[in-house]
């Protein structure tokens, strides 16, 4: 083995193991949770010894097709020989095994994502030994029938749901409710069919040489991080396919020896409002995945959360209080030395208290918003820390309406209200089926027994989850809080017949397409659809915003056309327009047959007549922005989209458009086919009509204009209006058409005696246009960088149609995110990078924005503070989420 500590990749923790290198603590290369058991270890907790593999050897694991390393093998054999030392018992002994837990702990969270074994070690050898030194016959087999249950599904591929089958058949054949009414006659019994069905299933017996059972558990642990589910975790939280697990091999501690035994998850604050109370749940003898995999419902940790929901099994801090008493020094202990909320999981082992994990728990949008401001206040972080601590996409949780407090509720039962938020939708009993109606637009609710791993995908497409079984800290709730889903667990009252796929809620009795309501903050299940009344943005988050927009350089702008979308940004806290799409505003009902005759005329006087029709209909619709904007720069595109777009493509709208200009449908229906264009969206679009139909953006320059002096005029606040000219190539088209602009402004300014400042820019969306930016720059005052098209053009991907591939070129690394979802840095960035810098060398004061949807997006947010972009543009509702990432860009920047 290499003594190179810089390329070790198999790191020790506990009992005498030193914690002095660097690389053991860091998350990249020991995972969070080997890097968390190597600090907790570090500061006298009580941690089960153990080791770490690192995520480099899984990368090099899955790169060599899925080998070991021989020295790998030789590192790990001198691991477990510590971990043996330190407790005292050797792998594989018959007399007093020691045995182990194999989990995965990638650098970031991932909960239920990837696999895990317990009591690995054991055989038909060892669970005679353990029977006999734990003094506990029923421990020992009930422990061998997991290992194989557990073993059997995550490394022999084999469907758990046999063994599932397998245990309910013996319960009822003896009468059983519970699995704690087994006796160890009964498990040993259970081991034997466990047993028979590996065999029957993959034509061989169970694995009993320990060191194959490791190494099988090990391999199983690397290749889940290519599994289907992580994969898709990982394209949904924007996780890097290259980071690769850490695999940490640690003495099993046993939470199923007896009623002084129990397991928990724990959190130091509430996950779910943020509360500073001790937040989490526990079983009497049981083990982890108990709890976590959602198979019973646990119990309540503290006295006053039993007592508060009414529950009748005491709490860990009643019926084991000298291990809770530890359990909170523990917790408070953490809390201080991490400064932030930890998720801990533990054991305790007939009285003795174990620590198995600590992370940084996960949370809802609104407890992060809490923990971060009440930590300011108690003097654990600072401001720039609370602002730099919340995910920005997860404010997208608060920004939506929640259930209208006075509404009237059917409430059919009550679960445990795991996850917050409301969601109505169709009943759905299966995630394929969650993905497939909602990829077909419905809403929907999946409502499973319990949730596994495997249903990512559709709780990722549902509104809501619902699930009979499993408590507020099982996979379900844990996963929901982190996609801000809401989730009710733990609803006893319902039923479920898969082969009918009906549902029964007490005496209701309901069918899959059915609607029904959750409200994730009180657990409540209702009939039918609850209405909704929007957020009241204050409090936590009207502080944090605050702090943010005190830390934030950029500005932050919104993409919006009417006014109710400039309201809902305004109170969103935007400072003006970014984009301004002026063609949403000809899709209009009452203008629809105006804009049709403007582009079916055969001259230049058929256009302008039905252009003055559409002049007072701009007007009043810029008049109306501009109120509600007044004071504030607004970017107005000038008619972009190729004129096809507005076309009637059905008879009875060519027989409409008839009527209205007299010209006879045959006729239309040629001009119309003379406008078709085999690639429209490279076509005659953009600042090419402004040049071969200058009219149009004559009277959309006019309107702006007018409307901009009238606002000024009854408000005494003018609007800045930049008007942007779109799709431009050349510094000619641009020339060419600020003089049109600028013209019409005189004409305006001189008839309503008043002006008004404004500017005349460009959008940059095709790659000439950034090499030539310092050309475009001597004529234009502002850049706005057209993000979507920009992407479309250097990449040659349209964004229409490029879905259908583009999920297995990121699975496949090809591209580290969807490219318009989050910006190509690599390749769009350079260009964004390098039309910034010649345009500010030709022109000092140049304004540079970028208004696609890469404005809300929080990685390309970081990029654009990089280069130095005066502001970013979002949708409304991206606009916090806006606010907070351009002020954590500035902070790291």
């Amino acid at each position: 083995m290499t003594t190179d500590t810089a390329l070790r990749t198999v790191y020790r923790f506990g009992g005498d193991a030193p914690h002095d290198d660097p690389r053991q603590r860091d998350k990249i290369v020991t995972g969070g949770k080997g890097a968390n058991l190597a600090e907790m270890a570090s500061i006298g907790l009580p941690v089960p010894p153990g080791f770490t593999i690192t995520t480099e050897e899984c990368v090099r694991y899955l790169q060599a097709g899925e080998a070991f390393r021989d020295d790998l093998k030789r590192e790990v054999a001198d691991a477990l020989a510590h971990v043996e030392k330190a407790v005292g018992k050797t792998f594989g002994d018959a007399a007093d095994p020691l045995l182990v837990s194999v989990r995965s702990g990638a650098r970031v969270s991932m909960p239920g994502m990837m696999d895990t074994v317990l009591n690995l070690g054991l055989n038909d050898d060892t669970v005679e030994g353990l029977a006999k030194v734990s003094e506990d016959e029923r421990f020992a087999w009930d422990s061998y029938r997991r290992f194989i249950q557990m073993y059997s599904d995550v490394v022999l591929c084999l469907d758990h749901g046999l063994f599932e089958e397998a245990l309910e058949i013996a319960k009822e054949d003896n009468g059983y409710y519970n699995d704690t009414e087994m006796s160890a006659d009964d498990w040993r019994k259970l081991v034997e069919e466990y047993k028979r069905i590996v065999r029957e299933e993959q034509d061989e017996p169970f694995p009993q040489d320990v060191h194959d059972q490791l190494w099988g558990a090990i391999a199983a642990v690397f290749g889940s991080w290519d599994s289907e589910r992580a994969k898709v975790y990982r394209r949904l939280n924007d996780i890097p396919a290259d980071w690769g697990t850490a695999v940490n091999v640690q003495a099993m501690v046993f939470g199923n020896m007896g009623d002084t035994s129990a397991t928990g998850v724990a959190f130091t604050r509430d996950p779910s409002t943020g509360e500073k109370s001790y937040y989490g749940e526990y079983l009497i003898n049981a083990q982890g995945e108990d709890v976590v995999a959602g198979i019973r419902t646990p119990q309540y940790l503290t006295k006053q959360a039993r007592e508060a929901a009414g529950a009748q099994p005491l709490s860990m801090e009643e019926a084991l209080p000298q291990a809770y008493e530890e359990l909170a020094r523990v917790f408070d202990l953490l809390e201080g030395h991490y400064k932030d909320m930890q998720d801990i999981e533990f054991t305790v082992e007939r009285g003795k208290l174990w620590m198995l994990q600590t992370r940084t728990g996960k949370r809802t949008a609104k407890a992060a918003l809490k923990m971060a401001t009440d930590m300011v206040d108690e003097g654990l972080i600072d401001r720039a820390e609370a602002v730099r601590r919340i995910d920005p996409m997860a404010l997208d949780q608060l920004l939506h309406p929640t259930l209208d407090p006075e509404a009237e509720r059917n409430v059919m039962t009550t679960g445990l209200p795991a996850s917050p938020g409301a969601a109505a939708g169709k009943i759905v009993l299966d995630a394929d089926t969650a993905e497939q109606w909602a990829n077909r637009g419905d809403k929907v609710i999946l409502v499973r027994v319990e949730t596994s791993p495997e249903d990512i995908h559709g709780m990722h497409a549902a509104q809501g989850i619902l699930t009979a079984r499993g408590g507020m800290t099982s996979h379900a709730a844990v996963v929901a809080r982190g996609m801000g889903r809401p989730c009710v667990s733990g609803a006893s009252g319902i039923s479920i017949e898969r082969t009918e796929r009906t549902l029964r809620i007490g005496s209701t009795e309901l069918k899959e397409g059915d609607t029904i309501t959750l409200d994730g903050g009180n657990g409540q299940v209702m009939l039918g659809e609850v209405p909704t009344v929007e957020p009241e943005l204050a409090g936590d988050f009207a502080t944090l915003m605050e702090w943010a927009d005190e830390l934030r350089r950029m500005r932050v702008r919104t993409n919006a056309e009417t006014p109710e979308d400039c309201r809902m940004a305004r109170q969103f806290g935007a400072e003006g327009i970014g984009l301004c799409r002026t063609e949403h505003m000809f899709f209009d009902a009452g203008r629809i047959k105006a804009v049709r005759q403007m582009i079916l005329a055969e001259d230049e006087a058929g256009r302008r007549k039905a252009l003055e029709q559409l002049l007072p209909e701009q007007r009043a619709d810029f008049t109306a922005i501009f109120e509600v904007m007044a004071g504030l720069p607004c970017t107005i595109r000038l008619l972009d989209p190729p004129l096809h777009e507005f076309l009637p493509t059905r008879d009875e709208e060519f027989a409409e458009l008839s009527d209205a200009t007299g010209l006879g449908t045959d006729h239309l229906k040629r001009r119309a086919n003379e406008l078709h264009e085999f690639n429209p969206m490279l076509g005659h679009r953009g600042c090419r009509l402004g040049i071969t139909y200058p009219e149009i953006y004559e009277m959309q320059a006019r309107a702006i204009f007018e409307a901009a002096c009238a606002v000024e005029s009854e408000s005494g606040d003018a609007p800045l209006p930049e008007i942007m000219i779109p799709l431009v190539a050349t510094k000619k088209e641009l020339a060419v058409l600020r003089a049109l602009v600028d013209r019409v402004a005189e004409e305006v300014f001189e008839e309503k005696g008043t002006r008004i400042a404004y500017l005349v820019g460009t959008m940059i969306e095709l790659p000439r246009a950034a090499l030539m930016a310092g050309e475009i720059a001597e004529e234009g005052e502002f850049f706005s960088f057209g993000t979507n098209d920009l992407t479309q053009t250097t990449l040659g991907l349209s964004r229409d149609d490029a879905g259908r591939f583009l999920n297995t070129y990121v699975d496949k690394g090809i591209f580290p995110r969807d490219p318009f979802v989050s910006l190509d840095i690599d390749g769009v960035g350079q260009l964004v990078e390098l039309a910034a810098e010649r345009g500010r060398k030709a022109r000092g004061d140049i304004k540079l924005g970028i208004c696609g949807e890469h404005g809300g997006d929080p990685a390309s947010i970081a990029f654009c503070e990089t280069v130095g972009l005066d502001y970013v543009s979002a949708s409304p509702y991206r606009v916090p989420i806006a606010r907070l990432a351009a002020a954590q860009a500035s902070l790291a920047n």
